[in-house]
């Protein structure tokens, strides 16, 4: 019998997502006043004279990093906000179908009240509401919106659970059981 660990050895979960935003100020405000979440400590501005970030961070050289914010987001991993300047920015986020295209998704409780509460601020949502009555994701509801920059973001719940746990031992991670 193998004993072989697989995986990252002492892997607990994710602690934080980074991403650069274009304005930490409009970015902190959004994510604190709209979506909940708690701010801590800003530390910056970060750069070298050298290949520091290049090496270190995947960026050109002469990137400068003017800020970061680090938020907590209830149940969740932490935010590490980002505030970049560099030659080579790109300044439209990725789209889902772009390399390297993301999202983030919010569970709430009560989908229809966390709905109303972006709208009540303004937030542009796309379409209407997604509700999955079949497959592995019955029982899920979901909608995209955008941060005021243009970041996709997900309003997702299931409080009755999804479709693929009649068929699992085990569940995905959840934040309102995050123990299971």
């Amino acid at each position: 019998m193998s004993t072989a660990v697989t995986g990252l050895p002492g892997l607990r979960g994710t602690d934080h997502i980074g991403f650069t935003v274009p304005d930490l100020e409009e970015a902190v405000d959004f994510f604190v006043n709209v979506i909940g979440c708690q701010p801590f400590y800003r530390d910056g501005p970060f750069q070298s004279n050298e290949d520091w970030m290049a090496v270190h961070l995947n960026v050109h050289p002469d990137a400068v990093i003017r800020e970061i914010c680090w938020l907590r987001c209830a149940n969740g991993p932490n935010f590490e906000i980002f505030q970049y300047e560099a030659p080579n920015q790109l300044a439209s986020p990725p789209k889902n179908s772009d390399v390297g295209g993301h999202h983030l998704a919010f569970y709430v409780d009560d989908f229809d009240t966390a709905l109303r509460h972006l709208e009540q601020h303004n937030v542009r949502v796309s379409g209407e509401p997604t509700v999955r009555t079949a497959g592995p994701n019955a029982g899920q509801t979901w909608i995209y919106f955008l941060a005021p920059w243009g970041m996709q973001l997900e309003l997702v719940s299931y409080p009755a659970g999804k479709g693929y746990e009649k068929y699992y031992d085990t569940r995905l991670w959840h934040p309102a059981n995050p123990s299971v």
